[in-house]
Formats: structure tokens, sequence, C-alpha cells
């Protein structure tokens, strides 16, 4: 559980580095996942970012009761796993990803996220941590973001530079098997990976139920493939909308 300062963290800074850290057995099975994912998919070497429309066995690392209770203490006990993704910033090639908010890129209305990122190897300065700029959530609003086409970048979306100084920015450091879990507003970047090490992160993505994921939102957004695929699963609680759709779509354990 998160403690009242980890707690305050969180809903003062929109991150919280939690006293938590998962199991080196479930390290090893992540990255074990991870590598017969690329031996099937070679094209996500770099970056996933729909895990459980290639390989539904990533979903047990969601169903951890400790990552659980706390993400029930953030959004409340009816939560729902709507997306997990793997950046994988191989040595020396890894993507940079542009500083943005999460919350352009996802329909789900109204917009909430309590993102759980996990560290599979150690996360550093060296090998292109997560950044983040506290408080930059607190307004609840989604800045100006425009399209970057430019090669090496791991998303196309960039906030426009009126909308954020990067001198405020702080480095998330973490080690294997530490957590990070941020808000689904929070101004956010990495830098590539120039170091001689991986530095793969798997992320978890949870919405209360309070919340719909409107895939016909998704399709405006021109992810049309995406809506078809991207399964929801009810992870704790029920579905407090009723509107929220809970069929599984294609999904096979590698």
């Amino acid at each position: 559980m998160l403690s009242e300062s980890e707690l305050r963290s969180y809903h003062d800074d929109g991150f919280v580095v939690p006293d938590f850290r998962l199991s080196n057995s479930t390290i090893e099975a992540i990255r074990a996942s991870h590598e017969r994912l690329i031996d099937h998919y070679p094209e996500f070497s770099d970056y996933c970012p729909t895990l459980l429309s290639y390989d539904v066995g990533f979903l047990d690392f969601a169903r951890d009761d400790g990552i659980l209770d706390m993400v029930e203490q953030i959004i409340g006990p009816n939560i729902a796993l709507w997306n997990s993704s793997f950046f994988a910033k191989p040595a020396k090639v890894g993507s940079r990803t542009p500083w943005h908010q999460d919350g352009e890129y996802w329909p789900i209305r109204p917009l909430a996220t309590c993102s759980v990122w996990i560290a599979v190897d150690d996360s550093n300065i060296e090998n292109g941590c997560l950044q983040v700029i506290p408080g930059s959530h607190r307004r609840r609003e989604l800045k100006g973001h425009h399209v970057n086409k430019a090669d090496g970048l791991a998303l196309p979306l960039e906030l426009d530079d009126d909308a954020f100084n990067e001198s405020d920015s702080v480095n998330i450091e973490l080690e294997q098997g530490q957590i990070s879990l941020h808000d689904v507003y929070l101004m956010h970047a990495s830098d590539p990976n120039q170091s001689d090490y991986p530095r793969r992160g798997m992320t978890l993505r949870f919405m209360p139920t309070t919340s719909i994921y409107r895939r016909d939102i998704e399709m405006k957004m021109g992810g049309s493939a995406l809506a078809q695929q991207r399964s929801l699963f009810l992870m704790r609680g029920a579905d407090v909308s009723g509107e929220n759709d809970f069929r599984v779509r294609s999904l096979a354990r590698i």
C-alpha cells in the first residue's frame, strides 16, 4: 500500500516511486515474455504499443495484488486495464520519446488513467530514463501538441514549446523491479538510449470504470486497427459506467 506521504506525492507531483519492488523471478518472467514476443514480431524490438493484442500472457503481470492495491488507492475500487505497452530502448538505438501528455492520445472519457511503469532493467540518465515535470498535471487540462515526424521518435506528438519549461524536469531513475506511477495529465519524456545497456520498461494502463473507453473516438483519431484489436479487462470491482466493452479481441498466448 502507498503510505500517506507517497499518496500525497502522487496527487501533488503527478507521480510517485513507491517503496515497492517486484521479485527477481517476476522480472525474469517479463524479460522471457518480451523475448518471445520479439522472436515472433521483430518489428517491436524498440516499442510495442499494445502488448495484449499479441500475447495475452502479459496480463498475468497486471494481476499483481501489490500493484492493484496501490492503483486502487489512487483511482478507486473499480479498475479496468485498458492497455499495456513495452518501451524496449535497445542499447545504442533506443528511440527518444518527445515531451507529451498521455491523455492527448487516449479516447477515454472522462479522461482518467493511472499508469504503472515497471523497470525491467535499471533505468537511469545514461540509458534514457523517464523525465517528468512535477505538478504539470494539476490543471487537469491538455496543452497544445504538434506532430513531429523526425526520425528516431517513439511517438509522433510533441508538446508545443510554450506549453512547458524543460528546466523544471526531474529524472525518475529506477533499479530493476522498481515501479513508478503517474497521472494521465503529467508532462513527461525520455532521451534516446546511447548507453551499452538496454532500458526495458513495461507500462500498465489502469482507468476507473466511471470512465468509458470510447472506441468511436479512437477510430476518429485514426486508430481504427487498434480499436478493433484492443481488449479491456475488468481487474477489480464492477463496470460503474455500464458502457465499457469487455469483449476479448484476437488475443493469443505466444
